[in-house]
């Protein structure tokens, strides 16, 4: 069933929508006269007419990325189909990120940047090739990674570097020494980070990737305990990355845990500030397994879905 194109006047959803009130209900009185129903009338035909202009000039006035994330992004999600057919807010930004000056940012500003470019061209990497013909059963179908290439193959051209999404998340990412950034990008996969609604930016970097460690403990592909199997099953974005983590948190655990590895010590670190009360009390016997996820490579793809 073909899917209609999905514009960004559709999405009234967005941060933007909700800062200036707009809503296409307008609540009735309570008694109705002729007079006024004919106001209201007037009333809702004018805001059907002004919101939308208000909205999009509301949305010009975010930087370039971040209209593209608060128009096409929900919940860790894309509407890829649309953004396909309207992409040239996302290939203007690309396109600047190919000559942007990062050496002299601080550091704060140098990591929100490669953050959001990291993105910005999973983002345009998926959309290239949308819809994702299958080519490995290896994958989930439309699955980013029935690109080939897509993240050791394919350059872009960033910050005046050649590089390869994985050189930015292997030797750039890793330089700041925080994982977080592992699950801060999305990596245009539903087992991946939750895809923000909004850039990362330097004056609220530090909020964000604690909201971004707060979220990955808080979903199923991240963390799951299971009391009753006696198991704790975390990403496998922690086996992956096992030097950093083990290296940032093996350290914080509590020492009741000094027997396990350093990757279990350190995702045990990771998510116990985020816990519920009894998971802390079954974690504090020490009496469970862990075992890493599989990664879920199937698109974050919300074309078609939610009524859109």
């Amino acid at each position: 069933m073909a899917v209609e194109p999905l514009s960004p006047r559709a999405l009234r959803s967005s941060r933007v929508s909700r800062a200036i009130g707009y809503s296409r209900t307008v609540r009735p009185f309570s008694r109705w006269t002729r007079f006024g129903s004919l106001a209201l009338s007037v009333a809702a035909a004018c805001l059907t007419i002004a919101a939308p202009r208000a909205q999009e000039a509301d949305v010009s006035r975010l930087p370039l990325f971040d209209q593209v994330l608060d128009v096409y992004v929900r919940g860790g999600e894309v509407y890829y189909h649309a953004l396909k057919l309207e992409r040239a807010r996302l290939d203007r930004y690309v396109d600047q990120l190919a000559t942007t000056a990062v050496d002299s940012l601080s550091r704060d500003e140098q990591l929100a940047f490669w953050l959001n470019a990291y993105d910005a061209l999973v983002l345009r990497t998926v959309i290239d090739h949308y819809p994702i013909p299958r080519r490995s059963p290896e994958y989930p179908a439309e699955s980013i990674r029935q690109i080939p290439g897509a993240f050791e193959g394919r350059t872009h051209r960033v910050a005046g570097r050649a590089l390869t999404l994985d050189q930015i998340e292997q030797t750039i990412l890793a330089g700041f020494r925080d994982p977080r950034v592992y699950f801060a990008i999305g990596r245009g996969a539903r087992g991946g980070g939750r895809l923000r609604s909004e850039m990362f930016t330097a004056a609220r970097l530090e909020a964000q990737l604690t909201e971004v460690a707060g979220e990955c403990v808080s979903r199923v592909e991240c963390l799951q305990i299971d009391r009753a199997g006696g198991t704790v099953t975390v990403s496998a974005v922690f086996s992956w990355r096992e030097k950093e983590f083990s290296a940032a948190y093996a350290g914080s655990a509590p020492a009741a845990f000094s027997s396990r590895s350093p990757v279990e010590r350190a995702a045990i670190a990771f998510a116990e500030p985020k816990l519920l009360p009894s998971e802390r009390t079954f974690l504090a016997t020490n009496a469970f397994k862990v075992a890493f996820k599989p990664f879920d490579w199937t698109l974050n793809d919300l074309t078609g879905r939610g009524g859109r």
